[in-house]
């Protein structure tokens, strides 16, 4: 198992570029890659049927996803503080693999962006750490060791990479900064290097 899914749910594009971000620091590790995945939006009447294939960017993830990942990394916007409905849809599925301890063992990690400095970014990234904890997974987060971690003016925490898309101004029109994308792709190399890390150590045990 050599592949990290980066599992993400995307409204306007932001978190998107975090998980590509992520999926970069992931293939930068040698025998490491990168397997992105998206989720599809949730009805508010009834549950939507929708493709097979998004009509453009990465395939939907499947539950198999999760049992052939060596490491997550899992990405939402904020939705008042918490993760959006259509990423806790997709996890309130899983309870197979919980109960089989597919992803027990398995260091995880978060992002999140969101459209306003205090928007709940913090929360939500500990928000979505709870499900990834009742799975049995090890959290990784980004070290003060990154010293963009202080130093950047937009987003970026301990507790996993963040976007802050600062609603009408130019900085918000162009994406997510240089510092958060830095620290997304440490993040993500960082995952990588600690799942390479414990397989080979189950290989040799």
């Amino acid at each position: 198992m050599n592949d990290i899914l980066v599992l993400y749910y995307s409204r306007h594009g932001a978190t998107r570029e975090l998980a590509l971000a992520i999926a970069q620091g992931v293939d930068s590790v040698p025998g490491m890659q990168a397997r992105v995945r998206t989720v599809p939006p949730v009805s508010t009447v009834c549950e939507a049927t929708q493709p097979d294939i998004p009509a453009d960017g990465p395939p939907y993830a499947e539950l198999r996803d999760l049992e052939e990942c060596a490491g997550l990394a899992l990405g939402s916007p904020t939705r008042f503080g918490n993760m959006a409905a259509s990423l806790k849809y997709f996890l309130d599925g899983t309870t197979p693999q919980w109960l089989s301890g597919a992803l027990a063992g398995k260091p995880a990690s978060v992002f999140t962006s969101t459209g306003s400095l205090h928007g709940g970014q913090e929360t939500t990234l500990l928000s979505m750490m709870l499900p990834l904890l009742h799975h049995g997974m090890m959290i990784v987060g980004i070290p003060y060791t990154e010293s963009r971690l202080t130093t950047t003016q937009t987003g970026g925490t301990p507790y996993g990479a963040s976007h802050h898309a600062r609603t009408g101004d130019e900085a918000g029109r162009q994406g997510i900064s240089a510092d958060e994308k830095a620290l997304a792709v440490a993040l993500g190399a960082r995952l990588a290097r600690t799942a390479r890390d414990l397989v080979r150590g189950a290989q040799t045990n």
